[in-house]
């Protein structure tokens, strides 16, 4: 699979554990910053990954923050992307199961390498299982194109 990953200065070093972690997994992973520990402001690693998600030019993205919230907050911004904060195991399964989210957001301040290494794991090998959840998908396409003109042109309809 194709992934994109990406962080702030707060998630850098999960960032680098889950580049090994993907690698390490057979994925082909590209990383869009950030590439040190110095300040760098969140929307626009996240705008970045989003982007390349929604593209269609990865398959999905793993963001990183100092908690996972603030990505998740500016990359669904993007018409087409679904990015969730996992902080567990369950809530990785989900993201992928039900929400057939293209992007997971972890925190690396609120985590370490096992919990990290484990959400990777679940959330990668866990497949959308469609049925009635793709009905809440379209929905939230349906939201995305009310509110954002650019979203006409996403390839996001339906339970894409």
């Amino acid at each position: 699979m194709k992934i994109v990953v990406g962080s702030d200065h707060g998630g850098f070093a999960a960032k680098e554990f889950a580049k090994k972690r993907l690698q390490a997994a057979g994925h082909e992973v590209a990383d869009f910053g950030c590439h040190s520990p110095e300040a760098v402001d969140f929307p626009d690693v996240a705008l970045l990954v989003g982007e390349a998600v929604a593209s269609g030019e990865f398959e999905k993205g793993v963001l990183l923050d100092g908690f996972g919230g603030a990505v998740a907050l500016a990359a669904n911004k993007v018409p087409g992307v679904r990015a969730v904060a996992a902080y567990n195991s369950v809530s990785a399964r989900f993201a992928a199961a039900h929400d057939n989210a293209n992007i997971l957001c972890l925190g690396g301040k609120t985590h370490g390498e096992a919990a990290w290494d484990e959400m990777l794991e679940v959330f990668f090998k866990t497949p959308f299982e469609g049925g009635r959840h793709e009905r809440r998908i379209a929905k939230i396409s349906q939201i995305e194109h009310k509110y954002s003109p650019l979203a006409a042109d996403c390839g996001c309809r339906g339970g894409a």
